[in-house]
Formats: structure tokens, C-alpha cells, sequence
């Protein structure tokens, strides 16, 4: 069969057999003969000139362009005539994505990693986003690159947890990333997740210390404590068993309601909902005793330099932690973190007063003003009663 002019025009679009044939390609080149603009001919699988219909020229230097989306060079007529032929192929499989093709890389994975960070930032804590969200996207992009998000499958998933230096634990907490950005990558492209291998491990245990003892070292904190925040910092920890470090350290003085009660915004909570804690009345009495600042000033506050932090910045992970540390080494009290010493220790504590239920439920969050007034118009809450046994049992009354 002789291909007309017409058929191999400009068009991107060929006949043969009855089938169409989508997509061609093109050269710069002129016919050597007569400077002439030379046509792809499918037949022949090299280039014509119509003023030579006789004659074939093997041109090298070529283009492929298929539709509109997809235009790529080469330098052999072989390799374009080979890619091509795929297009064509995926196009009538229905596997076809211009998306592959484009020369900005759209489906990337640096590309859309570093999309779903951006978005991840605005709905997930900022110490969550930093050490764990970016920590291993950042380590995943520095394996894979601009390599097509469609393309990595079990195994890239399981080489890359592997080589990380970690333990299952943390190598869990990895998976547990990727898995949450392929899951978006999947409703923002249409494209499915990839499977990922199986991660077991187990949760090591946190020791804990008696009231009484917690309280011994409650009262040593405050002794050598250098700020009388740090104090309160940690004893409001060990009552206050809803609220995290992470979120008590980074509490602004409009959170604090002069009322009585810590009102953390969904920006600031782990679970990304606005929580609503109830204070006692000795703690709001502590709370008021301190000279009032700006709205937006942190409670727990540097009021002067100390090392790399500024005035006004909040206490840095290990102010309260330190603290706790050098009064537990006082006391004699070994391998007790803060976090073991404080929350764990005081619900472990009250297993024998409260049903795991209601220890759960003292952690009750609420999102409107309605919810609010609701809550505290009763006269005494069932977080209240947790809260007053806490207390009390820190004072050795039960």
C-alpha cells in the first residue's frame, strides 16, 4: 500500500488497514534532493518527499508527537518508530496517561510529595509534620526522585522502609507516612495503592511510679526548678491526663480561659478537634496568679535568653523533660520519663477508682461554643470527678 499525502499529514493521525492510527512522526530534516519538506512514511519506515516518490530517506534526527500532550525527540528513527508503536498500544489497551509523558513530570514523586506536604502541614501538628511527616518523605524523595508515582510498587515500598537504620517501631511509623500519601495520591490522580509489606513489632513499655511518688517528685521539680512554670507544667501534666506535652508546651495565653478551662484550637491537637478541658479551682487560682501577657503570647514562655532560644519562645521539648530527669536522679528514682512518670503513672492510678471507659472519656472534646456552655453548665463533670481524684490522691487523701 502507497500512503498519499493526505495520509500522512500533519494531522497526527494515519489509516492502515482500516484502523486509525494515532499519533506520527516528524523531522527537520529536507530532502537531500530538492530541499524539499520530507513526510514520515509508515510503510517504508523511514521518510518521503512527494517529489520523489520513489525514494526513502533514513532519517535519524526525529520527533514522535501524539496528540497533544506528548512530544518527545530522538535521535533514531528505530527508537521513535519503537515508542511510538507503545503509545498506539496503550492508547487502544486503555492504559494510556499523557501525564506519563509531559515534560514537567507532573506524576513525579518529588513532584507530589512535596504537594501533599504542603497540604498535610495545615491539618496535622507542627512537631508531627516536622519529625515525622517531612522526616520520611524527605528520606523516600531522596531514593526515588521524579521516578513515576504509578510505578513504584511493593517492592520499591519494601527496599526503602528496609534500608532505613531504625527499629519495626519507627520503620512502622514510616510505612504509616507513605501509606497516608499514597492513599491521597489515589483520590487526587486516579491511580491505585501500591501494596506494602507487613511491619510487626511491639510496644515497649513505659515505666510508672506511684502517686506518692510522682508526687515526691512533683515537689522536688519544683525545688530545683529554675521557673515555677516548669513546676506547673509537669504537675498539670500529671492531673490533666488529656493534654499531651506537646500540646501544654505549645499552649497561648488565649488558651487558657480566665473561667477555668484549657481551650486548645484543632490546630494544636493531635487529633487535628478542638479540646476542651475543664480546670480545678486551685489550678485556675495558680493560673491567675501569674502576671497576664498578650493573647498570643505561649504561657509556657522563655522571659529571657537562654541558648538558642529568644525571649517569648515556648519551652523546647526537653525544658520540662530535664527538669523531671535531675529531680528523679535526686530522689533516686531510675528509668522513669516524663511522660511515664506523669500521664501514665496517674491513670494507672486510677484504674482503681474510674472503668477504662470513663478515663477515656476524660479526655471529652468539643468544637462549638455550644458545646461549651453545654459542658459547663452542669455542676460538676465526670472529667471534674477525674480530675478532683487526681489531686487528691497526689495530696494522699485516697
Amino acid at each position: 500500500m502507497t500512503l498519499t499525502a493526505k495520509q500522512i499529514s500533519p494531522t497526527s493521525l494515519s489509516i492502515r488497514g482500516g484502523v486509525c492510527m494515532k499519533g506520527n512522526i516528524y523531522t527537520s530534516e529536507k530532502c537531500p534532493l530538492c530541499k524539499g519538506k520530507l513526510r514520515h512514511s509508515e510503510d517504508r519506515g523511514a521518510f518521503a518527499c512527494k517529489n520523489h516518490p520513489g525514494k526513502a530517506f533514513p532519517i535519524q534526527k526525529c520527533w514522535v508527537k501524539f496528540g497533544r500532550d506528548v512530544r518527545k525527540r530522538f535521535q533514531s528513527y528505530k527508537e521513535a518508530a519503537q515508542f511510538l508503536a507503545g503509545l498506539r498500544y496503550k492508547s487502544v489497551e486503555g492504559s494510556f496517561d499523557a501525564r506519563d509523558y509531559r515534560a514537567d513530570n507532573p506524576l513525579g514523586f518529588e513532584t507530589q510529595a512535596l504537594k501533599w506536604l504542603q497540604i498535610k502541614k495545615q491539618t496535622v501538628s507542627p512537631d508531627t509534620w516536622a519529625k515525622s511527616h517531612r522526616n520520611y518523605t524527605y528520606k523516600a524523595i531522596q531514593v526515588w526522585r521524579q521516578k513515576n508515582v504509578k510505578t513504584i510498587g511493593y517492592g520499591d515500598i519494601e527496599d526503602f522502609l528496609f534500608s532505613l537504620d531504625v527499629g519495626n517501631k519507627t520503620r512502622a511509623n514510616a510505612k504509616s507516612v507513605l501509606h497516608d500519601l499514597f492513599a491521597w495520591l489515589s483520590k487526587r490522580l486516579s491511580i491505585p495503592i501500591p501494596e506494602f509489606p507487613q511491619i510487626d513489632f511491639e510496644l515497649g513499655w513505659r515505666n510508672t511510679v506511684t502517686i506518692l511518688t510522682q508526687q515526691q517528685i512533683i515537689n522536688e521539680v519544683k525545688r530545683v526548678a529554675s521557673q515555677p512554670k516548669i513546676w506547673l507544667g509537669i504537675r498539670w501534666l500529671a492531673t490533666y491526663i488529656s493534654i499531651r506535652p506537646g500540646e501544654m508546651r505549645h499552649l497561648q495565653e488565649k488558651h487558657i480561659d480566665n473561667n477555668g478551662a484549657f481551650v486548645l484550637p484543632n490546630a494544636l491537637t493531635k487529633e487535628k478537634k478542638t479540646k476542651i478541658v475543664p480546670m480545678l479551682k486551685e489550678d485556675i487560682e495558680i493560673y491567675r496568679s501569674f502576671p497576664s501577657g498578650f493573647p498570643d503570647l505561649y504561657f509556657f514562655r522563655h522571659d529571657r535568653p537562654n541558648g538558642s532560644a529568644r525571649v517569648g519562645d515556648h519551652y523546647s521539648k526537653n525544658v520540662m523533660y530535664v527538669c523531671w530527669k535531675k529531680a528523679c536522679k535526686n530522689l533516686g528514682v531510675d528509668n522513669v520519663d516524663l511522660y511515664g512518670g506523669t500521664r501514665h503513672s496517674t491513670v494507672s492510678a486510677l484504674g482503681e477508682n474510674f472503668s477504662p471507659e470513663e478515663l477515656k472519656q476524660s479526655g471529652t472534646m468539643h468544637s462549638t461554643n455550644k458545646a461549651f456552655e453545654r459542658y459547663f453548665r452542669a455542676e460538676k463533670s465526670k472529667s471534674i470527678d477525674i480530675y478532683e481524684t487526681i489531686r487528691k490522691k497526689q495530696n494522699g487523701y485516697v
